[in-house]
């Protein structure tokens, strides 16, 4: 199974990364709404390798195949056919030091999620959800740049 990879450059599909993308972290992004996961994918695309999964069997399959580190699973949490918690479950069984974030637009309230595990809420902007994902998975960057963030005295 061939898996997307998005960066600046179009890469053909495979589940090796092309020498030129290689320093750029992976991520897996799985959403069953092909509007939003096409959005986040592009977001996501200049910074980062991005998986794209359109549910969470394929996710799993993308996983499986593919051969590099994923830094990061970004799901939605309620998808048709799997979970988003479900999805994470069996990947971070598989891939135990990837790191979790979960989407949704959930209106019943709060939810728990297992420990080391992340959630942002529908909608977010761009911005948000960029510097969410850096302070996860480079979380030393992170930190530098919020040293820089002139805040009011």
């Amino acid at each position: 199974m061939a898996i997307k990879l998005l960066s600046k450059e179009p890469q053909m599909a495979t589940t090796e990364l092309a020498p030129e993308v290689q320093d750029k972290k992976t991520i897996l992004v799985v959403d069953d709404d092909a509007s939003i996961l096409g959005t986040v994918s592009d977001v996501l695309g200049r910074d980062y390798n991005v998986l794209r999964a359109s549910s969470g069997k394929e996710a799993l399959e993308h996983s499986k195949d593919f051969k590099s580190e994923i830094c990061l699973l970004l799901s939605d949490f309620q998808m048709a056919g799997m979970s988003g918690i479900d999805l994470a479950t069996q990947i971070t069984a598989e891939r135990p030091k990837i790191k979790v974030l979960l989407m949704s637009g959930y209106p019943a309230g709060m939810l728990v999620l297992n420990e080391g595990w992340h959630f942002l809420a529908k909608p977010f902007i761009p911005s948000q959800l960029r510097v969410l994902i850096e302070g996860l998975i480079s979380p030393d960057k992170a930190s530098r740049f919020a040293a820089h963030v002139p805040t009011k005295n």
